[in-house]
């Protein structure tokens, strides 16, 4: 029997290995098991808790202050232990996190074969993201197995001299989280959802906001900010919600600037349930998270991507999202554009999703099983 080994840390990583895990757990000649390093406790508990996975190691690696060189270092020692006891065959790791790029150095150290989902993503600009680009490369480069979500991200690899043999497009696994979850929780009992039920005016346009970026800190989330607070003024009709992510370069501008604002709502971050039934509600996205320009074109919404570079040029080129950086007039512009213009907002809402179909886990798991009968 072949041992699956699924190693992840963040919301977002968990949220998009979910469906993985739950798909190798049908089949009985696998034996899987799943690794946290909690690189983000609470909010990976969450998504654990609302997918029903329980992790068999957890190296709770969180800390306060923590910083990448640490980070790093206490992933790859953590690692060193579980890799030697459980010895298994294929270690999988996801997109472009501290933990993916770490799990994947102590996986080879190991002699486990290496899968990467999310593979081939780039903007081939090491600083933009920090520090993911440069993540998902190194994860590239000692990956075994490549699962590409789109066509491009195939070209991307084979631009870098990994074999076609090698890799595989899947469609993105978020699109299987999100198809499996916005059906789950319109019929839960949550106490958040029920929140934002009573927040939420149902007559008015939703514009739901995150933002989190590093390389937004400073004048960036200023820009940002303001470019809200002149769409709210513009526009006194539609609501903003705008979650604030808990890291103090995120709360100082956003609350110094936006608490004020009649028809912005400012709340806490909340958990991934209750987040898909916001993007659900929401009429536009403005964003600068990687995974949302993923998700919202299956939900038909419209997305502003808040970075001037994005690994994910499909969706900028099949037209469900626009990139906007942090400029405070280009914002605005295209925000009021949408709100306004009902036939753009209709073609854009309407368009095809180039990330998938909800079945890229299924795919991954028959091309493992293909793998093991070869041998």
């Amino acid at each position: 029997m072949k041992k699956n080994l699924f190693i992840f840390g963040t919301r977002p990583e968990a949220i998009k290995m979910a469906p993985l895990v739950k798909e190798f757990q049908k089949y009985s000649g696998f034996d899987t098991k799943v690794c946290v390093t909690a690189q983000h406790r609470e909010m990976l508990d969450q998504v654990l808790e609302f997918f029903e996975i329980s992790p068999d190691y957890d190296l709770d690696v969180m800390k306060p202050n923590q910083n990448l060189y640490s980070l790093t270092a206490e992933v790859i020692t953590g690692l060193k232990s579980v890799l030697q006891e459980y010895q298994p065959d294929f270690v999988f790791v996801h997109g472009d996190t501290t933990t993916s790029a770490a799990a994947a150095i102590a996986a080879f150290y190991s002699g486990a074969q290496v899968c990467h989902v999310e593979a081939g993503l780039r903007t081939h600009n090491k600083w933009s993201p920090f520090p993911e680009e440069m993540n998902r490369q190194l994860t590239g480069r000692i990956a075994d197995y490549h699962f590409a979500p789109t066509a491009q991200s195939k070209d991307n690899l084979r631009q870098e001299n990994i074999k076609s043999d090698s890799i595989l497009v899947t469609g993105n696994t978020v699109i299987d989280a999100l198809l499996y979850s916005s059906n789950k929780v319109e019929t839960i009992e949550n106490a958040e959802i029920e929140i934002l039920k009573k927040l939420v005016d149902a007559d008015r346009k939703l514009i739901l906001v995150t933002g989190h970026r590093r390389e937004n800190h400073g004048q960036g989330f200023i820009n940002i900010c303001e470019a809200l607070k002149k769409i709210a003024t513009d526009n006194p009709d539609i609501q903003i919600i705008y979650p604030v992510h808990l890291n103090p370069n995120v709360q100082k501008p956003v609350y110094e600037l936006l608490s004020n604002v009649h028809n912005i709502k400012l709340i806490d971050p909340l958990a991934y349930p209750a987040f898909v039934w916001l993007m659900n509600q929401s009429y536009l996205i403005i964003t600068d998270s990687g995974g949302v320009q993923e998700e919202a074109p299956s939900l038909g919404k419209p997305v502003l991507v808040m970075r001037d570079t994005t690994e994910r040029p499909e969706a900028v080129d099949a037209g469900t999202v626009i990139i906007v950086g942090t400029d405070k007039d280009k914002i605005v512009t295209e925000a009021n554009s949408l709100i306004t213009d009902t036939e753009k907002y209709r073609t854009m809402s309407n368009l095809h999703n180039p990330y998938g179909d909800g079945k890229a886990s299924e795919r991954i798991a028959a091309y493992i099983k293909a793998l093991d009968s070869l041998k």
